[in-house]
């Protein structure tokens, strides 16, 4: 298992908590906004930083798709 599915599993978790939704919407937006492979991608940045700057780079990164 990569290192990086337990994180992606923690951050739909921890994003699930802080916005009230349930698994399957967190997951039908992050399929809409490709999240998952941001939070790959940048796996080394995100995953020394705390619960709610991950929430917050999330929703920043989800605001920046939907404007492009």
């Amino acid at each position: 298992m990569s290192k990086e599915l337990p994180f992606l599993i923690y951050c739909v978790e921890e994003y699930r908590l802080q916005k009230g939704l349930s698994g399957k919407s967190v997951m039908e937006l992050f399929d809409r906004y490709s999240v998952c492979e941001y939070i790959h991608n940048f796996y080394d940045l995100l995953h020394i930083t705390g619960n709610n700057y991950i929430v917050n780079d999330i929703d920043e990164y989800i605001e920046s798709q939907k404007a492009s």
